[in-house]
């Protein structure tokens, strides 16, 4: 696994007292980096698979995704070791869950780990885990394996959010925006972590869908520290978090649906999301909106952290809030640089959208407020009303 560090500058902003602030960020990654173009042709070597049209559609998919690079925990290695994984309907969910649950525990540690060191405490100062993942199962959770992997306090309160898929992050945060408010003091770790072997299957003509997966998924981790009441000498609150919610619309359960299976997990997007996103994201929005006194319609005053699914949902809210380009660009170079890696995204969003505001800041503009918001099975809205306190 690897790791990347972040430079985050201090805050120039003052949190309101008792609001949970983010403290920190942190991301990390397996090895194995994916170049866009070089996909198609080792996915297919990978799987012995030889059908041209099927490999003309990935190819068309991975033009259209944006995505440039991503990181994965597939590699030749695994599947020299577990060829089945490459086989059509074999019994394999112990063979991947053996490979995610070990993976996701140490890409989550060492994503917390940089998370910790950028916040500048002791680790001895976290009294909550809050752990999101989409990629494992087992008994006791991945909760326990990283608090130990970390070496917490057992006394660390802990909790799982498990297959939330996309919108996991945002509801990780909501969860440790609300710990820390109702405890003062508290220093709440929020840690993610993802992999696409849960779900890795060869091309089907069967299953076409799931070349989309193939051109957008990837793997990694992120973290977060949450807290309340900054310290002033020795924390730097980058985002304060001042309302959350969560929506879901009613029967919409089945455009996003999963399941867990002898084979690993499969999915089908339903092609009418991004159009279902688009209809309901106004709404939602202007039920944040008005605890910021930004008036409907405003939506540029705002700086949008929005977990990119898919470049068609970015361009969809684009379209439909009439948000000028650069409002979107920490989505778009998160999805470029990342893919969408499920519930770890918004941690790559965030940073970016640090440094995005210094080149507002260098214009002399003001994004004080904004939105972070994701997506996910349900179909299920998340988001956060927040104040970027780094410009």
């Amino acid at each position: 696994m690897g790791s990347e560090e972040t430079v985050q500058s201090g805050s120039s902003k003052k949190a309101n007292p008792g609001k949970a602030t983010i403290l920190a960020l942190g991301k990390a990654f397996p090895h194995q980096l994916v170049m866009q173009e070089f996909l198609v042709d080792g996915y297919f070597k990978n799987t012995n698979c030889d059908n041209p049209d099927l490999k003309q559609k990935l190819a068309r998919l991975c033009k259209t995704t944006t995505v440039k690079t991503r990181y994965v925990v597939m590699s030749e290695e695994i599947l020299q070791k577990y060829p089945e994984l490459a086989a059509e309907g074999l019994p394999t969910v112990k063979q991947r869950l053996d490979i995610c649950n070990d993976a996701v525990t140490q890409m989550a540690i060492e994503a917390s780990q940089i998370c910790i060191k950028n916040w500048g405490r002791s680790m001895s100062d976290i009294t909550h885990l809050v752990y999101v993942s989409s990629s494992e199962a087992r008994l006791p959770g991945g909760d326990l394996y990283l608090a130990r992997g970390l070496g917490l306090n057992p006394e660390t309160q802990r909790i799982m959010l498990y297959f939330m898929g996309c919108s996991g992050g945002v509801a990780g945060l909501r969860v440790a925006k609300d710990i820390a408010e109702n405890n003062p003091g508290s220093r709440v770790l929020l840690a993610t972590s993802e992999t696409t072997i849960i779900g890795f299957k060869p091309p089907s003509i069967d299953r076409p869908y799931d070349l989309v997966g193939v051109a957008l998924f990837g793997d990694g981790a992120g973290a977060m520290i949450i807290g309340t009441d900054p310290v002033s000498y020795s924390e730097r609150p980058l985002f304060e978090l001042h309302t959350a919610i969560q929506n879901f619309l009613p029967e919409t359960e089945k455009i996003i649906d999963g399941k867990l299976t002898e084979e690993g997990i499969s999915f089908k997007l339903a092609r009418e999301l991004p159009h279902i996103i688009e209809d309901n994201v106004e709404g939602f929005c202007h039920k944040l909106m008005r605890n910021a006194g930004v008036a409907e319609k405003e939506y540029n005053k705002l700086f949008w952290a929005v977990h990119p699914g898919g470049p068609a949902i970015l361009n969809r809210i684009e379209k439909r809030l009439d948000l000028l380009p650069e409002k979107l660009n920490a989505s778009r170079r998160a999805l470029m640089d990342y893919g969408n890696a499920s519930s770890n995204t918004i941690v790559y969003v965030l940073e970016y959208m640090i440094e995005e505001s210094f080149k507002i800041k260098e214009k002399n503009e003001n994004c004080e407020w904004g939105l972070i918001l994701a997506f996910g099975p349900g179909i299920t809205f998340e988001g956060i009303l927040a104040r970027n306190l780094t410009v």
